[in-house]
């Protein structure tokens, strides 16, 4: 079975961009881990409620075949996260899926994986992006070699489908 970790902000991650992927990969038979700064409740910015099973710095690698940065204001927590980035940076090194949407792709930026990468994010994180080297497309979703990222929340179903996919 591949194993999929999702990598949430306590607070004010965006519903759609959790729970549209976790409910397509776990229909195809993926299992999903939700990581975060804590473990347990832990809030969309509109209505949902999630378990975070593990923190986030306790990711062992090894055990999933793919990491995913749910965006959302609060995936800023992870921007300057070196634990964090150390892990997508890992993920990287070993050829498994390394993913982010909204604006949690600055995540990746500032971990120095999207240096002469397409890539795409919300548009408030272009800048970001740019800086760090990326090649931005604007695109809803982005695919370089295990690198997948998305815009934002109208994304996150073809995101979704493109992670199922890559697995």
């Amino acid at each position: 079975m591949k194993k999929m970790v999702f990598v949430v902000a306590p607070e004010v991650f965006r519903d759609e961009e959790y729970i549209e992927p976790k409910t397509i990969l776990e229909s195809a038979g993926i299992e999903v881990t939700t990581a975060s700064t804590v473990v347990g409740e832990i809030y969309g910015k509109i209505k949902i409620k999630a378990q975070s099973q593990m923190l986030a710095k306790d990711i062992k690698v090894d055990d999933f075949d793919g990491i995913f940065f749910v965006g959302g204001n609060g995936a800023s927590v992870y921007f300057e996260d070196e634990v964090v980035h150390d892990i997508a940076r890992q993920f990287y090194d070993k050829g498994k899926i390394v993913s982010a949407i909204c604006i949690a792709p600055v995540i990746l930026a500032n971990a120095g994986l999207l240096q002469n990468k397409k890539a795409t994010v919300f548009p408030s994180g272009a800048d970001i992006l740019i800086q760090n080297g990326a090649n931005y497309t604007g695109n809803s979703v982005e695919v370089d070699g295990n690198i997948v990222t998305g815009n934002g929340p109208e994304a996150a179903k073809e995101f979704a489908e493109i992670l199922l996919n890559l697995l």
